[in-house]
């Protein structure tokens, strides 16, 4: 299918999001398989700041895109390397959930969300601050509702993943994630934070931290990834927009790179379907067919992140996209940021659905 890209209307829309305070600044890029076919800037980094623009390089606290980068990337390699099979009962091969609710689940109910985990994600409040403590927590907790049953988003599901990606390697999942997924595919500037504070410095801002009466710049927004040393499933990843173009662009052709991850071809193809049955909300693996969009006819995947990133990927159409912004700095608010989301995929992704 060609597809003609309009660029001007998408600035037009990410710079009305700047001045409408949906965010104070945002990256954006679209491409195929083999490059970017485009990129743009809107916005400032800081509104304090006002003469400092967005740039390329900007760094961004990417949030849930955690999952994807770190998580269902390591669960892909595992799985492909036959040291997991995601059909398993977890208690038939990871002692730490014998005895418990958790055994009784697989990896496919993990990575689709119908593993019936609880849906309070407070880990401080519920376990305490040890991190092995909260890690017995997490894998001992009482389930709620039979696995299978219903379609729920928890972030529980990638944290778990992720100690089950550490149990499988005996690495840690930074380590893992940047040896088996980011370095060899030349993401050098992904990393979990605390970020040093020389990349501190090109951060894109978030939430205001009442503890310092600042905007956190190089440390997650997210309080559980804080409670973990900056490091779980659930988010912590820092990244920049030529890094995410390089992942996307291995999603769309994982047979080209040389020096490849882990995960490859069959990995992705299992992901990128629908793997909940009639449950609804539809999902693949960890990915989610993009609203506005039918996931037989349309083939656009999405996941995003709370700080205010996206990241989608049609291998149908043979194109992805980026969009980096912070609007945690401005609002937790979802609302203004899903317009312009779904507006922007409609100008990336032309799709049946909307014709």
């Amino acid at each position: 299918m060609a597809l003609d890209l309009d660029a001007d209307r998408i600035h037009r829309l990410l710079h009305d999001g700047v001045r409408d305070k949906a965010y104070p600044g945002a990256v954006w890029a679209v491409g195929d398989s083999q490059k970017t076919l485009a990129v743009g800037t809107a916005g400032v980094l800081d509104p304090t700041r006002p003469d400092e623009p967005m740039r390329h390089d900007t760094v961004f606290d990417v949030a849930s895109l955690t999952k994807i980068l770190a998580v269902w990337s390591t669960i892909g390699a595992l799985t492909e390397e036959g040291k997991l099979q995601i059909d398993a009962r977890l208690g038939d091969f990871w002692p730490a959930t014998v005895g418990h609710p958790l055994a009784g689940v697989t990896a496919r109910h993990l990575l689709t969300h119908t593993a019936g985990l609880p849906l309070r994600a407070n880990l401080r409040n519920l376990y305490g601050t040890d991190p092995q403590d909260i890690r017995d927590g997490v894998l001992h907790e009482t389930l709620h509702r039979p696995p299978g049953e219903a379609v729920e988003y928890t972030d529980r599901a990638a944290l778990i993943l992720g100690y089950l990606a550490e149990h499988l390697s005996g690495q840690s999942l930074d380590t893992l994630a940047t040896s088996g997924v980011w370095r060899p595919l030349g993401m050098t500037r992904t990393s979990y934070g605390p970020l040093p504070a020389e990349a501190a410095i090109r951060c894109a801002p978030t939430e205001l931290d009442d503890d310092t009466g600042s905007h956190l710049k190089g440390t997650a927004h997210d309080f559980s990834a804080r409670l973990l040393d900056g490091i779980c499933g659930i988010a912590g990843v820092f990244s920049v927009l030529d890094d995410l173009a390089a992942f996307c662009r291995y999603l769309l052709a994982p047979t080209r790179s040389i020096d490849r991850p882990g995960f490859g071809v069959d990995w992705i193809k299992e992901s990128l379907q629908v793997r909940t049955g009639e449950l609804l909300p539809a999902r693949g693996l960890f990915w989610h067919p993009a609203p506005g969009t039918d996931a037989a006819k349309d083939d656009v995947w999405v996941h995003y992140g709370f700080t205010g990133t996206g990241m989608w990927v049609s291998p149908g159409q043979g194109r992805w996209a980026v969009l980096l912004t912070n609007k945690l700095f401005c609002t937790r608010d979802r609302e203004p940021l899903t317009g312009i989301r779904n507006r922007f995929r409609s100008l990336v992704f032309p799709v049946a659905s909307n014709s």
